[in-house]
């Protein structure tokens, strides 16, 4: 009989102040209960979160405080204007 792993949550946290950083870097990172714990933070204190897990699994690789190679600026450049359009709209109201 075949076991079946269940998969473990990963999750990423990255900062990005265009005024001090070059590229955006990653701040928090976890598997399992700490992922769940990254996620809770992001929500206790009304970070928005974006789910993209196989953009979490190469984020994962970095160290904290490494910034996001060039290779994922595209990607990433995408989920911050996909968060900051969700910060206009929730404003507007």
């Amino acid at each position: 009989m075949k076991e079946i792993k269940e998969k473990r949550k990963i999750a990423t946290a990255i900062k990005y102040d265009p005024d001090k950083q070059i590229a955006p870097s990653l701040v928090a990172k976890g598997k399992g209960i700490i992922a769940e714990n990254i996620i809770n933070k992001a929500k206790e204190h009304h970070v928005k979160t974006y789910e993209d897990e196989k953009l979490s699994q190469q984020l994962y690789q970095l160290s904290i405080g490494d910034e996001i190679p060039p290779e994922l600026y595209h990607v990433v450049a995408r989920v911050l204007a996909f968060i900051a359009e969700v910060d206009e709209k929730q404003h507007k109201f």
